[in-house]
């Protein structure tokens, strides 16, 4: 029998943000039976709490979809964090965890307010950016969006990544952002058109609104199991450092910026970003935010 805890990641409000199952005493699971669970679950993410492996690191953390493991992720970081808070695992004396992640260690800043864990910050690797599609139209299709949506933003599509690739796909409001229907048959068409492999895509606005998050966004990853994410943090270093990259936002302004993903699905998510850079170099990249706890269970293994 293991226990695991449900948290809502990215919110501080139940059942909004995004859900995630955390395995505090993972120790002793293969990967396989991690997997099975993750599918049983039916989040977006299952995470399994195991000793450290790497000394640099205080505990090793696996995270699995509902279709494979990921080497890296946020919300399941945040989340996690979290859980460990809830069951003292992490006590207030500390400011730092270091969490063992497929991508090697992950440092997690932590901020408590009142002997409780108020807010997480996780470093990701500075984002590498890859291949721009030309095909708008197939793009715009595989997504049923009106290529124009893409077009006036005069910004590219690209690959980018802090550790899993994500397409960034850039849209002139947020009407159009809503808009997006994914069609499985067709996204798999336009990768191999494209020559490249199957990411998520992750589309998003900048259009400016009345609650002031810097970017609105959506995320799709059927190939991951998941046909909308409602927070993905993965995807949010990457996303801060294509609009500092492309000149969307300054170096200032990177430093605090807040991305509201996960409307559409009834499920607002808050991500936040800090990207500290000079005026042509990023240095480090961060994605934080809260977490509240659902519920708990027990499964039967």
């Amino acid at each position: 029998m293991r226990t695991y805890l449900h948290l809502d990641v990215f919110t501080d409000t139940l059942f909004a943000g995004n859900q995630l199952a955390v395995f505090l005493d993972g120790g002793g699971l293969e990967p396989e039976v991690m997997q099975k669970i993750a599918r049983e679950m039916a989040f977006s993410e299952t995470t399994f709490v195991m000793p450290a492996e790497d000394p640099s690191t205080d505990v090793r953390v696996r995270i699995f979809t509902p279709g494979t493991e990921l080497p890296m992720a946020g919300h399941p970081t945040i989340g996690t964090a979290f859980a460990m808070a809830h069951e003292r695992r992490v006590t207030p004396e500390q400011a730092l965890v270091t969490f063992g992640l497929g991508v090697g260690p992950t440092p997690v800043r932590l901020e408590w307010r009142d002997g409780q864990l108020g807010f997480a910050w996780m470093r990701q690797a500075v984002p590498s950016f890859g291949a721009i599609p030309n095909d708008i139209d197939q793009l715009a299709a595989m997504i049923a969006v009106d290529p124009h949506e893409i077009l006036k933003t005069n910004l590219p599509v690209q690959e980018a990544s802090s550790g899993v690739p994500m397409l960034l796909v850039p849209m002139a409001s947020r009407e159009g952002v809503d808009s997006a229907t994914p069609n499985v048959s067709a996204i798999t068409h336009f990768f191999r058109g494209a020559n490249m492999p199957e990411m998520p895509i992750y589309v998003f606005s900048f259009e400016a609104h009345a609650d002031n998050a810097t970017v609105y966004s959506r995320m799709f990853a059927p190939g991951f199991g998941i046909i909308e994410d409602p927070a993905t943090g993965s995807a949010c270093g990457p996303l801060g450092g294509y609009l500092f990259h492309h000149g969307v936002v300054s170096a200032d302004d990177a430093k605090s910026m807040v991305n509201l993903q996960g409307a559409k699905m009834g499920r607002p998510s808050y991500i936040h970003i800090s990207v500290t850079a000079t005026e042509l170099t990023m240095t480090d990249v961060q994605v934080g935010g809260k977490s509240i706890l659902v519920g708990s269970g027990t499964v039967n293994i």
